[in-house]
């Protein structure tokens, strides 16, 4: 187990590590600057394309879900533990200033998750069943041609095998934990597990939660987006009033919260002249890691889901895409990092870290109710994720085979749920960590070799709504 361990870190270092990091933001500054900023000057058109859009009700056809079921799939995906627990991590790995690098990531992440969206829908297919399908491992084989299948099968492989860890048994597990930990706090159980290890009470909830998966997952594309498309919504609001009401009542710290993350962006030395002991360039590692994996732009996943809408446009679809990660890192990960920065529990290196110090925010304006709050907001986005990534993973593993063995792998998928529960999983994360950074690669060569396609359609897209609203 610990050679498995050292050969995964050293993979996990390289996929996680500056060159990916650089290449990730780098695709996403490239399309910007192809395009014009479309992030910015082209505001009105995807906020009243997305936004202006939530309320309207429209019907779709066999095999397809609504744009905005498609939208909440994606970001039931992205907005997860990580948006709550994993910006405290890089807070405390990073300091303050990588709040400001997670902003960077994801004001260029946008364009990069418009992109995969574009090719996404402009490449996808029918299957056996009727249903889109779509995904990196569909644009690489047919726009890139016969010579990339075998690129597209390894982004596959690797998606249907991330499923199981960053999509499901980690996410599992932390529901497992720290519905325990509440509880225990509460006084409603006598004690938690010995460092993570089995208890009744958590082998109860994997039962409970693998349940209740399965009756969604075995319905299949359908009843998935009908899922998320109701708690998706509900969760993002639900956090999003509980944050802000952190943040009314700790009114008299914003401005010190974000005066941190400003001079701790650009601090350029540690100890004697660096705030806090950070420097800016381990501000720059943990922000721009955090904001890639919190909003995915660029690993490839969310288009798998935005592959099924039901539209006429790619461009259109696309421009969910930049709403997608305007929500998941520009909003609720910004209001994790003020709740944290302006509670006064972050002391700095060696501060509390992850869920511990995320509910100690909360904790410290809303008394015993922080801890339930976030044990419950935790529940809430991690079991969305596993919806979404069962989602994911059966369309790689569709991908492999040829739609054969479908029913086996939502088996094997809804018992890692029972299992995930009482397990303890600190390989299973850091696997499942690699995986997910490994599903970027394939998926990187993808975005550069047809980004032309992707300018193309946006082009005419855009001169086409010229000719037909000639006043604009």
């Amino acid at each position: 187990m610990n050679a498995i361990a050292e050969i995964n870190d050293k993979i996990n270092s390289f996929v996680w590590g500056p060159i990916m990091l650089t290449l990730l933001v780098g695709a996403g500054i490239y399309y910007s600057l192809r395009l014009g900023l479309f992030q910015v000057s082209k505001i009105p058109l995807w906020v009243s394309s997305t936004f202006g859009r939530l309320l309207h009700r429209q019907e779709v056809g066999e095999g397809a879900v609504t744009p905005f079921q498609a939208l909440t799939t994606a970001l039931a995906a992205t907005v997860g533990t990580g948006n709550m627990v994993g910006v405290a991590t890089a807070i405390v790995s990073g300091g303050p200033g990588a709040v400001f690098w997670m902003w960077v990531s994801a004001f260029f992440g946008m364009m990069t998750k418009y992109a995969e969206i574009v090719l996404s829908v402009h490449f996808r297919r029918r299957n056996d069943k009727g249903e889109w399908v779509g995904g990196p491992m569909h644009y690489i084989s047919a726009g890139l041609g016969k010579g990339f299948t075998p690129l597209a099968y390894i982004f596959a492989a690797f998606g249907s095998l991330a499923a199981f860890g960053i999509g499901n048994m980690t996410q599992i597990n932390s529901i497992a934990t720290s519905t325990e930990a509440m509880l225990v706090t509460l006084g409603a159980l006598p004690e938690a597990a010995p460092d993570g290890g089995f208890s009744a009470f958590k082998l109860g909830v994997g039962v409970v939660l693998a349940i209740v998966a399965a009756l969604v997952i075995i319905g299949g594309l359908k009843r998935i987006a009908s899922v998320t498309e109701k708690l998706v919504p509900f969760m993002s609001v639900l956090y999003i009033i509980g944050g802000v009401s952190v943040l009314v009542i700790n009114r008299h710290a914003l401005a010190g919260a974000f005066s941190s993350i400003w001079q701790n962006a650009f601090t350029l030395r540690s100890a004697a002249g660096g705030a806090l002991g950070y420097t800016m360039m381990g501000a720059m590692r943990f922000g721009v890691a955090r904001g890639v994996f919190s909003n995915e732009a660029g690993l490839g996943s969310a288009p798998i889901a935005h592959a099924a809408a039901h539209t006429d446009s790619p461009v259109k679809q696309g421009m969910w895409g930049i709403f997608e990660v305007f929500v998941d890192t520009l909003v609720i990960c910004t209001l994790t990092a003020l709740v944290v920065l302006s509670s006064g529990v972050f002391t700095g290196p060696g501060s509390i870290s992850g869920t511990p110090l995320t509910s100690a925010a909360f904790s410290s304006a809303m008394g015993a109710m922080g801890s339930v709050f976030v044990a419950l907001l935790i529940t809430l986005f991690a079991f969305s994720t596993v919806l979404s990534w069962s989602l994911y993973g059966q369309r790689c593993f569709e991908f492999l085979t040829g739609g054969k063995g479908i029913q086996g792998y939502r088996v094997i998928f809804v018992l890692c749920i029972v299992v995930a529960s009482i397990m303890q999983l600190d390989l299973v994360w850091a696997i499942a960590d690699t995986l997910n950074g490994l599903m970027a690669i394939p998926n990187l060569v993808a975005l550069v070799a047809l980004s032309g396609v992707v300018i193309r359609l946006t082009k005419e897209f855009l001169a086409d709504r010229k000719q037909q609203q000639p006043g604009e």
